[in-house]
């Protein structure tokens, strides 16, 4: 009896350590992005130069427990695509065309949409994150550094991300596809610059 009366005491009183590791994590706290200060910025590469422009963002959210960023999602409108290196009939034809099935496919895809599936913290507002990034159906892996700065109820979010739209089964101009387009070829790497501004 009094053996097994202190076996229980020492297992309850190992057990208390564990607990109080456990417990105390805060609630997961949501951020919603501010939509009309907030920008995806895309930049692609041809063999005979580049293009640049942005695409909103239709919706967006982040989430941080006990003060550090845990998760994100983000949807933007393939239809909003503009183009900001050219202007008028030029501008517009890229535009058109960066819409049509030939790239992103817009009138099918309206949408693509961005979601963080692992956050790890660094140190110092920055943080390593992994996400499932999908556009035309497609779902690929990307893995990139964001700094992330919280002041009081509001939140900065930065980040630069380089995607391969090879991935994501857009063809046009690619020598993934086509083989060697000599000076017609059109990069498979973009650049896309993540800008957003979050309260709650």
């Amino acid at each position: 009896m009094n053996n097994s009366f202190f076996r229980t005491l020492i297992f309850a009183l190992l057990m208390v350590p564990a607990v109080s590791m456990t417990a105390g994590t805060g609630p997961i706290e949501t951020y919603k992005v501010n939509l009309a200060s907030s920008k995806f910025a895309w930049r692609g590469y041809k063999v005979t130069g580049q293009h640049h422009g942005v695409i909103s963002l239709t919706s967006g959210s982040l989430q941080f427990q006990d003060g550090k960023l845990t998760g994100g999602q983000f949807v933007a409108d393939m239809n909003t695509i503009d183009v900001l290196d050219m202007t008028g009939e030029y501008g517009d034809k890229l535009e058109g065309h960066l819409k049509s099935d030939d790239f992103f496919g817009a009138a099918n895809y309206p949408n693509a949409t961005l979601t963080f599936t692992k956050v790890t913290f660094l140190g110092d507002n920055e943080y390593d994150i992994s996400a499932d990034l999908k556009i035309k159906g497609n779902t690929g892996k990307l893995q990139f550094k964001a700094t992330v700065i919280q002041a009081g109820n509001q939140i900065l979010a930065d980040a630069a991300v380089k995607i391969d739209r090879s991935k994501y089964d857009v063809r046009y101009g690619s020598s993934t596809f086509f083989g060697d387009m000599g000076d017609k070829a059109i990069y498979d790497e973009f650049d896309l610059t993540i800008s957003l501004v979050a309260g709650k």
